[in-house]
């Protein structure tokens, strides 16, 4: 246990974190080992496959990564990501691993716990973040080893479980068990605080004398079935507060569904997530009889829903508004011999999407039902050899409304408005970071500070050797993640290095980051006394 102040009172002794991560999923994993002391260097016995950047590595091979120069690194490097130190590690982490390649990581890691930097990850849940939320037996889109954190290898720990990997893909289970053991292993869970919710992150000035101003973070912690001294119950959240040199934003962008926007979107059977999809699946109230069920969306949920519902031979509907040989549509991205499900879901997109009748009927409000009584002015074009029972998509198109009858109006985008009845709607067309606890929800933090943030339209500005935001407040706050544009856990642990390399480079120019030094910081190291009645206590 840690003890933090109460919200009306200043930190204990004066004390300053130096690094705050608000999310434990695997970005904040990541960066809490390195943070931890855990330090890459090139191993004296290796070589990386790219010439040039192996030329570079060998210029200082006494230092370790943390100190090296990221942008000279990064230079000349091409790689699956648009930021270059993603590329750079990704690229010495796995090797060639683009062209399926399984070569040796030239990096050996050493502990060098008097480097460690004292930190504190607050997540919701358990570490893992949201991948202990996501459904449980379809694969991970990303190959096995992608999915893995350095130090402990994924196909290892899942062959000490007993289970053949299956096409070298994991299961979401799996990978958020693989992250919450990855945690134990490393010996992190003194860094870590669960059952916490960020309601407030401000910029205001340092209790220490003569310090540059820091970050105060506040929220709420669970206390479920907690027992008092007097043997009370503890009340079911308790607040607390921390004030921190650097604050690190890695809370993901999974909180809030994504919304069409439109007329009837709140009606009974229109639906924002997968799970709503399988209730109705266990609750038995889809069958092939039923009416079709409308997915909506593009992306691999939209994807694994469009499955799960054919699964069951009940009628689909798929609208979505890419057309389907659009380079940026994911299917178009995937090989087709390790993604062969999703190869599936694209010959269907492709092979059978809605006609325009040539002579639509005036009444805008009939009903079409090809799957039920297939009728002239609503035909799939397919093959024999290619068809899909129950499957019709509907690309380049766009939900107009939804009726309280199950009708929804959809439109193409030649202007032409046709009405189908559904039983059901799944609207799942991504999702949106929670960032309450930031002003204006972290808008002005944005590339374009007029619009929400978002990981692919608007994600948040940041320096792309440090991850330090750009526009924030102060100094000290950076982001990872798909926060800013990074959705793959095999890239995102580029944010980790930048932002492990940055607060190291403080360190060396002078006093620790933020101003303090961080070898030996208090706030880690001792004990606090008993607790007083205006001290709360931050569970780890």
């Amino acid at each position: 246990m840690l003890k933090l102040d109460h919200p009306d009172k200043e930190a204990v002794g004066g004390e300053v974190v130096p690094v705050v991560v608000i999310g434990n999923g695997p970005s904040g994993i990541c960066l809490s080992y390195l943070l931890s002391g855990y330090t890459p260097y090139l191993s004296p016995d290796a070589s990386h496959p790219n010439p040039l950047l192996q030329s570079k590595l060998g210029e200082q091979p006494h230092l370790s990564l943390l100190e090296q120069d990221l942008e000279y690194l990064c230079e000349g490097l091409e790689g699956r990501s648009s930021n270059p130190v993603a590329v750079l590690f990704d690229s010495l982490l796995l090797p060639d691993s683009d062209f399926g390649l399984d070569r040796v990581s030239p990096l050996e890691w050493r502990y060098e716990p008097e480097h460690a930097i004292p930190h504190l990850v607050l997540g919701k849940g358990p570490p893992g973040g949201a991948w202990h939320a996501m459904e449980g037996s379809m694969l991970t889109l990303s190959l096995a080893n992608w999915m893995e954190l350095p130090g402990l290898k994924l196909k290892d720990w899942m062959r000490d479980k007993r289970r053949n990997v299956r096409n070298d893909r994991a299961t979401p289970a799996e990978i958020a068990s693989y992250y919450q053991h990855y945690v134990s292993q490393m010996s992190l869970e003194q860094n870590f605080a669960g059952g916490t919710t960020v309601t407030s992150v401000t910029r205001q000035s340092s209790p220490q004398d003569g310090a540059p101003p820091c970050w105060r973070i506040q929220g709420l912690q669970r206390r479920e079935g907690e027992v008092l001294g007097d043997g009370g119950l503890a009340p079911e959240a308790v607040p607390f507060s921390v004030l921190a040199h650097n604050v690190v934003l890695a809370t993901g962008t999974h909180d809030i569904p994504a919304r069409l926007g439109v007329e009837g979107e709140s009606l009974p059977f229109v639906h924002h997530s997968f799970w709503e999809l399988e209730a109705a699946i266990c609750r038995g109230e889809l069958s092939q009889t039923s009416d079709p069920v409308l997915v909506v969306g593009a992306g691999l949920t939209a994807a694994d829903a469009v499955l799960a519902t054919h699964h069951l031979n009940t009628p689909v509907y798929h609208a979505f508004r890419r057309s389907v040989t659009d380079r940026q549509l994911i299917f178009n991205q995937l090989p087709k011999l390790l993604y062969p499900e999703y190869h599936k879901i694209h010959q269907m997109m492709t092979r059978q999407q809605y006609q325009p009748d040539p002579d639509p009927d005036p009444d805008p409000d009939r009903a079409q039902n090809p799957h039920g009584h297939p009728s002239p002015s609503l035909h799939a074009n397919s093959s024999p050899s290619a068809s899909y029972s129950g499957y019709l998509s509907f690309p380049r198109c766009k939900v107009v409304k939804f009726h309280p009858d199950r009708k929804c109006v959809l439109e193409l985008d030649s202007g032409q408005q046709i009405v189908v009845q559904i039983s059901k709607a799944l609207v799942l067309i991504g999702a949106h970071p929670n960032l309450s606890f930031l002003r204006d929800n972290g808008r002005p933090l944005g590339v374009d500070p007029n619009e929400p943030i978002t990981c692919r339209r608007n994600p948040i500005d940041v320096d792309p050797f440090t991850n330090a935001v750009v526009a924030a407040e102060g100094p000290g706050m950076y982001a990872m993640g798909p926060l800013m544009g990074e959705n793959f856990v095999r890239f995102l642990k580029g944010g980790a290095l930048a932002i492990t390399s940055d607060l190291n480079k403080k360190r060396r120019e002078g006093g620790g980051p933020g101003g303090g030094e961080v070898t030996s910081d208090p706030w880690l190291d001792r004990q606090v006394a008993a607790a007083s009645e205006e001290v709360c206590v931050l569970r780890l």
